[in-house]
C-alpha cells in the first residue's frame, strides 16, 4: 500500500492504518531502535510505540514523507528508553560516542531554533547541507547521526576505515558549523 493510502487510513481514524503502517514499516523501525538500543524487548516496544504516537499525531499531522516521520517518532523514543535504561548504569562505548557527539548537534540546534531562526529555516538549511555533501559524506553523517550506526558498522559499509570515517564526520560537523555561521547563527 502507498504511504498516501496509509496516512489517509490515519486520517479516516481507521485502525487498518496500523496494520498496513506495520507490514510496510515494522523492520525499518525495529532496526532504527535496534542499532540504538541493542534489546529485542525494547525494540519491539519502540515499535509498537511508534505506532501509537503515529495513531495519536495524525490527525492534525498530515505527514509529506511517512517514513521520515515515523523513523523520528521510532528514533526519539528509543533514545528516551536508553537513557531511562541507562540513567544509573554505564552506556556501552558506541552509544557513549554517539550520546557525546550528539550532544554537541544537539545544543547547536536548540540555541540555534532559540535564538536565532525557526525551526522551519534550521531543517532547510540543514537539508541544504546535506545536499552540499558528497553522497559517501552524507550517507556516513546521516548513518551516525540519524540512524546511529557504529563507526565500525559505517566503515564496513563504506570499505572505509574507522578513522577515515571519524575523519569524515569532523568535516562534516566543521562544514555544517561554517554553514551556520554564513547563515548568521552563531555557533
Amino acid at each position: 500500500m502507498e504511504d498516501k493510502q496509509i496516512v489517509q487510513l490515519f486520517l479516516d481514524r481507521k485502525e487498518a492504518a496500523i496494520e498496513e503502517l506495520d507490514r510496510k514499516y515494522n523492520r525499518y523501525c525495529f532496526q532504527i531502535a535496534w542499532n540504538i538500543l541493542n534489546s529485542r524487548e525494547d525494540s519491539e516496544e519502540c515499535v509498537n510505540d511508534t505506532w501509537f504516537r503515529t495513531w495519536n499525531y495524525i490527525p492534525p499531522k498530515k505527514p509529506a514523507i511517512l517514513s521520515s516521520f515515523i523513523g523520528r517518532i521510532t528514533r526519539g523514543l528509543a533514545i528516551d528508553c536508553l537513557r531511562k535504561k541507562y540513567a544509573a548504569k554505564r552506556v556501552d562505548m558506541h552509544m557513549a560516542d554517539v550520546e557525546a557527539e550528539t550532544a554537541k548537534l544537539d545544543a547547536l540546534v536548540v540555541n540555534t531554533v532559540e535564538d536565532k531562526i525557526s525551526e522551519k529555516e534550521f531543517y532547510e538549511i540543514l537539508n541544504g547541507f546535506l545536499w552540499q555533501l558528497a553522497e559517501s559524506d552524507r550517507d556516513i553523517f546521516l548513518r551516525r547521526y540519524w540512524h546511529m550506526d557504529s563507526i565500525k558498522e559505517i566503515a564496513a559499509r563504506h570499505g572505509r576505515t574507522e578513522g577515515s570515517v571519524k575523519n569524515s564526520l569532523y568535516r562534516s560537523r566543521k562544514k555544517l558549523c561554517k554553514v551556520l555561521e554564513k547563515e548568521g547563527v552563531p555557533v
